[in-house]
C-alpha cells in the first residue's frame, strides 16, 4: 500500500474504503495526484482513467446507475470540474450517487492570476445534495503557508482534521442514503507528490447506522378505500430499474378493469394488458372531431404515478388539461407535480403501496375495456403503416428493436432515438436504460459505457447522428467490451425539429436548428478500434442485422443512413393514419 503524505488526501482514501466506495474514475492531472496516489495504489480500489472530464464523469454515472451504489469521479483543479456538471444535474434528477471529489489550489492562489485556478468551492451547489469543502492541511509545507496564508494557522492541524472528517461522513451518507450526487472539494499545496507506507491518518471503521424509517404515516384503510372505489384510476409509471415490481403487484394491477397502466419503455414493465405506448392511444384523441369528450373519457378519478420522468409530452399536456380528482406520487425520496395537481406524497415504495391497497373492490366499469379496444385497432395498424411507408427512421426502429437479442441491456440516447423507442414493443428480458434526469444528448455513449463495466449482459447503445458525435470522446478510453455494440440513426442532422412548432425550410433553420451535416462514424469506428457497418435500406440493415450481435474481438458500430427530409413525415403520417 502507498498513501500520499498530505493528511487530507489519507483521509478521503480511507474513508472510501471504509465506507466502500470501490469505483473511481480518473481524469488525469496534476493537483489531484496525492489522491490519485492513495487511490490506485491500494488494491481495494478499481481505477478507470478518463481524460476527457465530461465523459468521465459520465461514465462514472452510468457505472453507478447500473451498480445502484456510489461511484466516484475525480479530477484536477480549475476548469476541468466544470465539466462534470451536466453528469452532476443528470445524477441530481436521476436520484444516481455520483460522487464529485476535485482537487483545488490553497485559497490565498485563488482570484491572484494563477493559471488553472477557479472559484471551486460550492459551485455545484445547485445541483448537488452536499457539498464538502474541505480545509487545507497546515502540517504539510508549513513554511510555505507561514509565508504565503498565515490565518490558516489560526487553526491547528488536529481541530482541521477533525473537521474534514466530519465533512466527508456528512458526503458520504447523503451519497448513501440519499442517493443524491455529492460534491468533496480538497485543496493541495506543493509538493504533490510526496508518499508514504503507512498513513499519518487513522480512522474509526465505520459502523451501519440502522436507518430510520422515514415513510410518511397514512391511513391505509382510508387509501384503499379511494383505490378500490374508483371506477377511472390511472398508473403512470417513468423511468424504473428493472426488476424492481414485484410480479404479484404486476398481476394484480393487471386485472383490475377499473385501472389503466401506462408504461413507457425505460418503465421497464412488461404485462399484455398494459398500455406500452402512450403517444399511439392520446394522438388519436387529438385528431379527433370529439376529441374534448374521448378525452373526458379517458380522465382518471385517480392518478397514481411511480418512477422517474415521463417521455411522452402527450400525456403531460392531458393530464394537465384534464386533471385527475386525486394524484398521489408513490416514492421514498421525492414527488414532482408534474401535473399541477398533486394531492398526496406517499413515502413508501411501490410494492408496499400496491400491496396495501389490496383487491379491486366492487362496481366494476368499462374505463379498462374502452381503451383495450382502441389499444388492439392502433397495434393493428401500426403493422399495416409499415408495409406501406418507404425505408426510414420509423422502419429502422422497427426493425432493430424487434432484433435486439433477450437479456441485451439498451441505452437509448434522448430527443428522437428515445421517442421512437415508445412507438414499438421491447422484450420484457431487455434492461432499459436512459439519461431522463434532465434528457440532454450530452454524454449518452459514456454513461452506457461506463454502465457495461459491470453489467452481466452484452449493452446496445441506440443513439442518433448527433448524440453520438457530440460525445464521441466516450469511445477514447481502453475499457469497451468486445461484445458493446452501437447502433447509429444517421439521419444527417436533429430531425426532430423538423416535427416541432417553427420548422422552415431555410438554409438558417438547417444551420442552427437541425443542423444538418454529411458525417460518417467511419472514421472514429477505424481510430478507436471498432468494427464499422453501414446500411442504407431496408434489406442491407436486415442482412446486416443477422450477424451483428454474433462473437466478436472487437466492439461494433453500425451505422443506418435514414432520409432527412422523409423522416419527419412518416412520423406525423404515422399518427394520421391510426387516426
Amino acid at each position: 500500500m502507498m498513501y500520499s503524505d498530505i493528511p487530507s488526501a489519507q483521509t478521503l482514501v480511507l474513508y472510501f474504503k471504509s465506507r466502500g466506495v470501490k469505483n473511481i474514475v480518473i481524469s488525469p492531472g496534476s493537483r489531484n495526484a496525492p489522491l490519485t496516489i492513495g487511490f490506485t495504489k491500494n488494491t481495494f480500489f478499481s481505477c478507470y482513467s478518463i481524460v476527457d472530464e465530461r465523459c468521465a464523469a459520465f461514465f462514472a454515472m452510468g457505472m453507478a446507475q447500473h451498480l445502484q451504489e456510489p461511484v466516484a469521479v475525480l479530477c484536477s483543479s480549475g476548469s476541468a470540474m466544470l465539466n462534470f456538471y451536466p453528469a452532476v444535474a443528470e445524477a441530481f434528477y436521476s436520484d444516481i450517487p455520483l460522487i464529485v471529489v476535485s482537487a483545488d489550489r490553497p485559497s490565498y492562489r485563488i482570484d491572484i492570476g494563477d493559471g488553472q485556478t477557479i472559484r471551486q468551492e460550492n459551485v455545484l451547489e445547485k445541483h448537488i445534495g452536499y457539498s464538502a469543502n474541505l480545509k487545507q492541511d497546515v502540517s504539510h509545507v508549513t513554511n510555505t503557508i507561514s509565508k504565503y496564508g498565515k490565518s490558516l494557522l489560526n487553526e491547528s492541524q488536529e481541530e482541521i482534521q477533525k473537521y474534514n472528517e466530519g465533512e466527508v461522513t456528512k458526503a458520504l451518507a447523503v451519497a448513501f442514503d440519499e442517493k443524491y450526487p455529492v460534491h468533496i472539494n480538497v485543496p493541495f499545496e506543493e509538493p504533490l507528490y510526496g508518499r508514504v507506507e503507512v498513513p499519518s491518518v487513522q480512522i474509526k471503521d465505520f459502523e451501519k447506522s440502522l436507518k430510520e424509517d422515514t415513510s410518511s404515516e397514512e391511513n391505509w384503510e382510508e387509501l384503499a378505500n379511494v383505490w378500490n372505489n374508483s371506477p377511472r384510476k390511472m398508473v403512470l409509471v417513468g423511468v424504473n430499474q428493472p426488476n424492481t415490481i414485484e410480479t404479484k403487484v404486476l398481476e394484480a394491477l393487471a386485472r383490475d378493469p377499473n385501472t389503466l397502466l401506462f408504461t413507457e419503455t425505460t418503465s421497464n414493465l412488461h404485462h399484455p394488458e398494459f398500455f406500452e405506448s402512450i403517444d399511439s392511444i392520446i394522438a388519436p384523441i387529438e385528431k379527433s372531431e370529439n376529441s374534448d369528450e374521448l378525452f373526458k373519457k379517458l380522465q382518471p378519478e385517480l392518478l397514481v404515478t411511480f418512477g422517474g420522468l415521463i417521455v411522452s409530452k402527450k400525456i403531460k399536456a392531458f393530464l394537465r388539461e384534464y386533471k385527475p380528482k386525486q394524484h398521489w406520487h408513490v416514492d421514498i425520496k421525492k414527488a414532482n407535480d408534474t401535473f399541477y395537481c398533486l394531492t398526496k406524497h406517499i413515502k413508501i415504495s411501490p410494492n408496499r403501496f400496491f400491496t396495501n391497497m389490496g383487491e379491486n373492490g366492487s362496481g366494476e366499469s368499462d374505463f379498462k375495456a374502452f381503451w383495450e379496444n382502441k389499444k388492439e385497432k392502433y397495434e393493428e395498424k401500426r403493422g399495416a403503416y409499415l408495409q406501406k411507408i418507404p425505408f426510414s427512421d420509423f422502419v429502422a426502429f422497427d426493425q432493430i428493436i424487434k432484433k435486439i437479442p433477450k437479456g441485451y441491456q439498451v441505452h437509448l440516447a434522448n430527443s428522437s432515438t428515445v421517442r421512437y423507442a415508445q412507438l414499438f414493443p421491447m422484450d420484457e428480458s431487455l434492461k432499459v436504460f436512459c439519461n431522463r434526469g434532465t434528457s440532454g444528448i450530452d454524454g449518452t455513449t459514456s454513461t452506457a459505457v461506463g454502465s457495461s463495466i459491470y453489467s452481466k449482459e452484452p449493452t446496445l447503445l441506440l443513439t442518433g447522428d448527433l448524440s453520438f458525435f457530440y460525445d464521441s470522446n466516450a469511445l477514447w478510453n481502453t475499457y469497451i467490451r468486445p461484445d458493446f455494440r452501437i447502433i447509429l440513426i444517421n439521419n444527417s442532422g436533429g430531425g426532430i425539429f423538423r416535427i416541432l412548432p417553427g420548422k422552415e425550410d431555410t438554409k438558417e433553420f438547417e444551420t442552427f436548428f437541425e443542423t444538418s451535416h454529411e458525417l460518417s462514424a467511419k472514421h472514429l469506428a477505424d481510430m478507436y478500434g471498432f468494427e464499422h457497418i453501414s446500411a442504407e435500406n431496408e434489406a442491407e440493415l436486415e442482412e446486416s442485422l443477422q450477424g451483428f450481435y454474433l462473437k466478436s474481438t472487437k466492439p461494433k458500430i453500425m451505422e443506418v443512413a435514414t432520409p432527412r427530409v422523409l423522416n419527419n413525415k412518416i412520423l406525423l403520417g404515422y399518427f394520421d393514419f391510426i387516426s
